[in-house]
């Protein structure tokens, strides 16, 4: 669907280009990109610098930037199609992948809204009811507290632990980065798929209990709520 829009989108100007958050780099990111068929800029943010510029905390995330430059529309969940997985019924018998399909479902995503908003922005630039003025985009902006600066710096070190073969260290990095900003899903997501991923595998997307981690994605999912999972995209 991305390239769909993105061949409908970029004679108007706007240019749609995805990242991958991936500490396992251009291996790991590859099969989801191939499988995308993307013929769009795809970019690898292995360290997850973008987490820290942007403030993403999910997965998909995005921001709108104009042609100044300028964001108009900061860090919120994208979504442009609907996931075959909510539409479907759940089986009995599937264990705990059939306990996440069920959460899975309850997730809120509204993606007729967000393709019509993007064809908006595209149509009529800063007109847009989408697009926001640089105090609104600073206003709807996620709070920084020194305790999600301390969390940041905690994953990158962790990040270099693992990279550097002492992954007993890293985890204690990771943790310390989720229990300082546990609303980030990307800190929790990431240290969750290099714990339960074998080696030489493509990235977990279970994510399940470890004895690393004292959470997991259907557990913490539950505990806030699937409903809560995303932030609504609106005006």
């Amino acid at each position: 669907m991305w390239q769909e829009l993105r061949s409908e989108l970029h004679p108007a100007g706007v240019e749609i280009v995805s990242v991958s958050l991936d500490l396992g780099g251009s291996e790991a990111a590859r099969p989801w990109v191939e499988a995308a068929g993307a013929q769009h800029p795809s970019l690898i943010d292995q360290a997850h610098v973008t987490d820290e510029l942007f403030g993403f905390v999910n997965v998909p995330n995005a921001v709108w930037i104009d042609e100044e430059g300028v964001i108009v529309r900061p860090a919120h969940a994208a979504h442009v199609k609907q996931s075959p997985l909510r539409e479907m019924e759940v089986p009995e018998g599937l264990g705990r992948i059939g306990e996440m399909l069920v959460e899975v479902k309850k997730i809120k995503a509204d993606p007729e809204t967000y393709v019509a908003a993007l064809r908006d922005w595209a149509a009529h630039g800063a007109a847009s009811t989408w697009a926001l003025s640089p105090d609104e985009v600073v206003a709807r902006s996620r709070p920084r507290p020194a305790t999600h600066a301390e969390a940041a710096a905690s994953f990158e070190l962790g990040q270099h632990l693992w990279r550097a073969g002492d992954h007993e260290s890293a985890v204690g990095w990771f943790r310390r980065a989720h229990s300082l900003h546990p609303d980030n899903w990307t800190y929790k997501r990431q240290a969750w798929s290099l714990a339960s991923t074998p080696p030489g595998e493509a990235s977990d997307l279970i994510q399940g209990p470890t004895d690393l981690y004292e959470g997991n994605w259907l557990d913490d999912v539950r505990q806030v709520g699937a409903e809560n999972y995303y932030e609504p995209f609106e005006p």
